[in-house]
C-alpha cells in the first residue's frame, strides 16, 4: 500500500467523511480533513500533525475553496486522492420547498463539489495523476421517493458533470469515480444533518410518511457499515482502471435494478411509436 498518497476530504466532521478519515490515517496516509467548522475536525480526529491537516473551508465560496486547496499543496506537497463527500439531505416535496431551501441544498451538494473540482484539477492536471471520488447516492441514480425530489436532483446533477468529468480528465491521467451509496448508518439522517421543509404542506400525506420511515425507521437501522465503506474507497483508489460508475451496498444494487428493469419495460412497451421521429426515406 502506497502510504504517500495524499487525500483531501470534504464534510469530514462526521458521517462518512469522518469515518473515511480516520480509516485513512489508521493506514498511514496522509489525509487534509475539511469542515464549516475546524474545531469540530479537532474535537474528533485531533490537531495538526505530520500526517493530518484540518481545514475550515466554505465549501460555498469558491475562492475560500481555491485558498484551502492551495493550503493542502504547501503542506503536503501535493493532492492524490479527492473525496467530495460534503452534503445534506433537504426533505420537501416540489411545492412546498421555498427557492431558498431548494438553492441552498444545490450550493451544497452541486456548487460546492463543483468549486473543489475545479481548483483541484489543475494541480491533477500538471502532474499527470490522480482520483476523484463524487459520493452522489442512489437517490441520483433512481429519484421515486416522495419527499425527496429536490435533494435527489442534487445527486443527479452530480451523476451527469462526473460522467463528464471522467471524459475530460481522463487523458490526463486523472481516474473519476462516482460512488452511489445506499443507506449506511451514520448521522446522515439525524437532527441536525437532515433539513426538513420549513412550511410543510399537510396534503402530502405519502412524503410525510416517507419523511417519518426515514427519520424514526431507516435512522439508526441502514444496513451498511460505514467503515467498510472507506475501506472500499482504499481498494477502489488502489485499482489501475477504476469504474465510473459504483453502487456500494445490496440497497443500492437493489434500486437501481428496479429503476433499469422499470426503464427496460418501458422502452420496450413503447419502442415503436418512441422510434417513429424520424425521416422516411
Amino acid at each position: 500500500m502506497n502510504t504517500t498518497k495524499v487525500w483531501f476530504i470534504t464534510g469530514a466532521s462526521k458521517g462518512l467523511g469522518l469515518t473515511i478519515t480516520k480509516k485513512l490515517l489508521e493506514h498511514g496516509f496522509n489525509v487534509a480533513a475539511t469542515s464549516r467548522n475546524k474545531e469540530s475536525l479537532i474535537k474528533e480526529i485531533g490537531t495538526e500533525n505530520k500526517k493530518f491537516l484540518p481545514i475550515e473551508m466554505d465549501l460555498t465560496n469558491n475562492q475560500n475553496v481555491k485558498n484551502s486547496i492551495n493550503t493542502v499543496i504547501r503542506y503536503f506537497g501535493k493532492i492524490d486522492v479527492i473525496v467530495n463527500n460534503a452534503g445534506y439531505s433537504q426533505i420537501g416535496t416540489l411545492e412546498e420547498l421555498s427557492e431558498e431551501e431548494v438553492e441552498n441544498n444545490f450550493k451544497v451538494n452541486v456548487y460546492g463539489s463543483l468549486n473543489v473540482i475545479r481548483n483541484a484539477s489543475i494541480h491533477l492536471r500538471k502532474q499527470h495523476s490522480g482520483h476523484i471520488f463524487n459520493i452522489a447516492s442512489v437517490g441520483g441514480y433512481t429519484g421515486n421517493f416522495a419527499g425527496f425530489g429536490i435533494y435527489c436532483s442534487t445527486k443527479f446533477a452530480m451523476a451527469g458533470f462526473t460522467e463528464a468529468l471522467a471524459e475530460e480528465i481522463r487523458p490526463f491521467g486523472v481516474h473519476t469515480t462516482l460512488v452511489y451509496p445506499g443507506y449506511f448508518r451514520t448521522n446522515f439522517l439525524s437532527k441536525g444533518s437532515i433539513q426538513t421543509p420549513s412550511k410543510p404542506i399537510t396534503e402530502y400525506k405519502l412524503a410525510r410518511e416517507m419523511q417519518e420511515v426515514h427519520l424514526k425507521e431507516i435512522n439508526g437501522n441502514q444496513p451498511n457499515d460505514p467503515k467498510k465503506a472507506a475501506e472500499v474507497l482504499i481498494k477502489l483508489s488502489e485499482q489501475e482502471n477504476p469504474p465510473v460508475h459504483f453502487f456500494m451496498g445490496k440497497d443500492a444494487y437493489h434500486y437501481a435494478n428496479l429503476k433499469i428493469e422499470t426503464i427496460q419495460k418501458a422502452m420496450k412497451a413503447h419502442q415503436e411509436l418512441g422510434t417513429s421521429t424520424g425521416f422516411k426515406d
